[in-house]
């Protein structure tokens, strides 16, 4: 969009100072709090209102695959949510981390009014992922004979791979489409991929309706109709960017791409790390569950759970990218206050949203379950999660806007480290322990890990965003973005 969107949030002093009680302008002060929340609230929903429903969609190509599926039967339920969840979830978690360095980058480039780099930055993710994607090809190969090692049952574990191994087309989808989403996301094009993202959905349903309805293929047809929906999304993103979408920032092919790769692929991997870290653990938790006695039924219910969660936190997710942008913009223009008041904006109002849905999921607790599954032994244990369900919704409504904090400002490094300590060191041992000394079996692996992890992870993220230096923050985006320029201006003298 145009130049618009780019101009800064007026810069007042900070919001504590506006409300202290001894102010004698206080009754103006309020006024411009009040103002400035108005202003930045607009900013930040051009990005998250279309970001929402595009979400919504694509992950809708997921629910609405288990919901076929879960018509099929028990088996052909588990199966595909191992094979959606857990299979291309860790590889979708990758590949979405990896593309988020864009956010950093294009960003701040962006905001900054360097708009000749985005589209440089967009064809280096492409070569960074696409190799990811290749070397990643064999734990889709060889899916049934790893999740037999990990303890999943024959009859799941064989069909969870047959459906993997169909599904490789979407494996590869994801290393054009999620570049092409940051890349837009960044110049405030979102609406772009809503519109991209609805319609992929509705070739979801509709091919769904004719491989499994009318041609009898059963589970396969589903993922034959996931790997259509999701090449969808890609190439209708990349028509709109070349056919005049981006005149400013997409000016063709360049071999500039192929330089400046190591900086590039350094600052992908960090994200890819900060993000899939995140995005498996409760992967993890479903994994363990196929360890359970009545893993099927376990699966089933503890799956629909995560698809509830997984559909709602998209919410928080258009929040993670919304605040990605709207500090990695201001960060750009050099203005660290109006970075900071966007990030105490977006952390509010996904708070909100958070606790609405945390109270849809207590008073409807017994109804939920019934979008998925007709079975009572599955509906009767959905009902008995739907309390850790609430309390999942209500911690991802914050940590999701602070890692986006992170992605905007460039800490995906840091971040790293903190999801790598909070889940895997602390709440999967938690979780695991739950499930060995405990007689709660699912409830009790799943309390540990979002207590234990999630949790904490959240309150180390919201001290390190309280105490951010802001202005500091400011000057070392200038200095990234002089970096870049200065390489290229070196490369064409």
């Amino acid at each position: 969009m145009g130049d618009d969107h780019q101009t800064n949030v007026p810069l007042l002093e900070d919001s504590t100072e506006i409300l202290h009680p001894g102010d004698p302008d206080k009754d103006q002060n309020s006024e411009d709090i009040v103002t400035r929340v108005w202003v930045e609230s607009k900013k930040l929903w051009q990005i998250v209102g279309p970001a929402v429903l595009s979400r919504i969609s694509t992950y809708s190509v997921m629910v609405i695959s288990q919901v076929f599926a879960g018509h099929l039967g028990d088996l052909d339920l588990a199966a595909i949510s191992i094979a959606l969840n857990v299979i291309i979830g860790f590889d979708l978690g990758l590949m979405m981390g990896m593309a988020s360095a864009l956010e950093t980058l294009c960003g701040q480039a962006y905001g900054a009014k360097k708009h000749y780099m985005l589209g440089v930055y967009l064809q280096r993710s492409w070569m960074v992922l696409f190799i990811c994607c290749v070397l990643l090809l064999p734990a889709l190969v060889f899916a049934s004979s790893i999740l037999k090692v990990i303890g999943e049952p024959d009859d799941l574990a064989d069909l969870a791979g047959v459906l993997a191994r169909w599904l490789i087309p979407l494996h590869f989808s994801l290393a054009f489409y999620f570049p092409l989403q940051r890349f837009l996301q960044s110049q405030v094009k979102a609406r772009a991929i809503m519109w991209v993202a609805m319609v992929g959905l509705a070739v979801h349903v509709a091919a769904s309706w004719v491989f499994v309805g009318l041609l009898k293929m059963g589970v396969v047809g589903i993922a034959v109709a996931c790997n259509i929906s999701w090449w969808v999304l890609p190439i209708g993103l990349m028509a709109y960017t070349t056919c005049g979408g981006c005149p400013n920032t997409w000016t063709g092919f360049s071999v500039e791409a192929l330089t400046g790769l190591w900086d590039f692929l350094k600052l992908s991997a960090a994200s890819g790390v900060m993000l899939c870290l995140e995005n498996w653990y409760y992967k993890i938790l479903i994994v363990m569950t196929g360890n359970m006695k009545n893993a099927k039924i376990e699966v089933d219910a503890l799956s629909i759970c995560m698809s509830i969660n997984g559909l709602e936190i998209m919410i928080p997710l258009a929040f993670f990218a919304g605040t990605g942008v709207r500090v990695a913009n201001e960060l750009g223009a050099g203005n660290g206050k109006g970075a900071k008041f966007a990030a105490i904006v977006s952390s509010a109002t996904s708070l909100i949203i958070g606790l609405v849905f945390c109270c849809l999921i207590v008073l409807l607790r017994d109804k939920f379950g019934l979008l998925f599954s007709s079975s009572a032994i599955v509906l009767q244990e959905v009902n008995k999660l739907s309390i850790l369900l609430a309390f999942t919704i209500l911690f991802n409504s914050v940590q999701p806007v602070l890692s986006g904090v992170a992605v905007g400002s460039g800490w995906q490094s840091y971040v790293a480290y903190i999801n790598l300590g909070c889940y895997y060191f602390i709440g999967l041992p938690v979780g695991m322990s739950a499930l060995k000394f405990s007689h709660l079996g699912v409830k009790g692996i799943w309390m540990g890990m979002i207590f234990g992890g999630t949790g904490i992870q959240t309150l180390i993220l919201l001290i390190i965003t309280i105490r951010c230096d802001w202005e500091g923050e400011a000057k070392k985006a200038s200095f990234r973005m002089q970096k870049w320029s200065d390489q290229r201006f070196e490369r064409k003298g």
